[in-house]
């Protein structure tokens, strides 16, 4: 028989392409093919991922800020819903599952409205407003968190948690143990924005080391993520106070520099916390202020409630507070080993496994191939 196909629908950034790159990479595995749906902005992936075949879907996301703009928005999806549908007759899924992000709400419709099974996976600590709006819809809803808000009383489907699917690149990483920092030693520390945090990395964390004495800087070595417009001032902040240092708009790498760390200051995005957890390494978070659900805060504290990391509101990430929680640690560095352990005992690194066994419980069985 042949395989079934599943069509995996995600936004063109790396929080939703990740987790969809690690469960195309699992469903491959046991024998499924494998489509994406995406927007234009997923584009540079298209050589990398996992899919027999990469569409493009048209998306918008509605925001407040004029009803004009909330129209265009509403029109944009609904064509991309009736571009969904001929693609979806066509390719003949066995299952679709989306990864939230407005851009999956016109396949995730589409293939509703065609009586197909759907999955939508939410990787927040607080389902995003596009999940929300298709967990009506949806056979099966899949959490990347024990306790998830805003998931909407009710829903016809079942509520599943798998964890957050990992990309092979972080589980390959998560085999190196957390480096010992001997007495003297020199600390690594690792900052990272995402796409929508860097600026502040670039305005507090070199003050912050400007701040600590000589003596304490020379212990130091930072790799950061500097967006290109904050990079030429980082490198010459950091090139003045002869601090030993790499700083770059983007990482390759990235799960390897994280396996380095002694210590990372970031953003809480979910993947970046689940990579956290599954490398096993302490972090300084700064959720992302501003947004609606507040998820980058929910993802935080679930680190945070168990050592594993220091959770600061963006109001409070000054450079005297980073400054000072570096000292702290360089006397206390047996905290780190602490954290580090707090950290990795929240993993879950078959969380890409489960989600393909939930996806694929709702294949048909006449579709069902050589899939177990």
């Amino acid at each position: 028989m042949t395989a079934p196909l599943i069509l995996l629908t995600a936004g063109g950034t790396g929080g939703h392409l990740f987790p969809a790159e690690a469960l195309a990479n699992a469903l491959k595995a046991l024998g499924a093919r494998v489509v994406l749906a995406t927007d234009k902005r997923a584009n540079a992936y298209a050589g990398s991922f996992p899919a027999d075949e990469i569409i493009e879907i048209p998306s918008a996301t509605p925001s407040g800020r004029s009803i004009p703009q909330m129209a265009k928005a509403a029109l944009l999806l609904g064509a991309g819903t009736l571009k969904a549908v001929p693609e979806i007759r066509r390719l003949k899924p066995a299952v679709v599952v989306g990864f939230g992000g407005y851009p999956t709400v016109p396949p995730v419709v589409a293939a509703s409205l065609l009586r197909v099974p759907t999955v939508i996976h939410e990787a927040n600590g607080v389902m995003g407003r596009a999940n929300r709006l298709l967990a009506r819809w949806a056979s099966v809803i899949a959490t990347g968190f024990e306790a998830t808000k805003g998931i909407p009383a009710d829903v016809p489907g079942k509520v599943v948690r798998t964890g957050n699917p990992i990309r092979p690149s972080v589980l390959e990483a998560s085999r190196q143990p957390y480096p010992s920092l001997p007495e003297g030693g020199k600390l690594r520390i690792l900052v990272v924005g995402g796409s929508q945090g860097a600026r502040v990395m670039s305005d507090v964390v070199p003050p912050a080391i400007e701040l600590l004495a000589p003596e304490i800087r020379s212990r130091i070595v930072i790799t950061q993520q500097a967006r290109g417009e904050d990079l030429e001032r980082v490198q010459s902040h950091y090139a003045r106070l002869g601090v030993d240092f790499e700083a770059q708009p983007f990482f390759k790498d990235l799960p390897q520099r994280l396996a380095q760390a002694h210590l990372v200051v970031s953003r809480s995005g979910a993947s970046t916390v689940a990579e956290l957890a599954v490398i096993g390494r302490p972090s300084i978070l700064v959720p992302l202020p501003g947004s609606l659900d507040q998820d980058q805060a929910a993802n935080a504290k679930t680190l945070g409630d168990i050592g594993a990391a220091i959770v600061l509101p963006q109001a409070e990430f000054t450079p005297e507070r980073l400054a000072g929680e570096i000292r702290s640690f360089l006397e206390r560095p047996e905290s780190l080993t602490q954290a580090a352990a707090a950290a990795h005992s929240a993993s879950i690194t078959d969380a890409a496994e489960r989600l393909a066994q939930a996806v694929l419980q709702l294949v048909p069985l006449k579709n069902n191939g050589k899939i177990s």
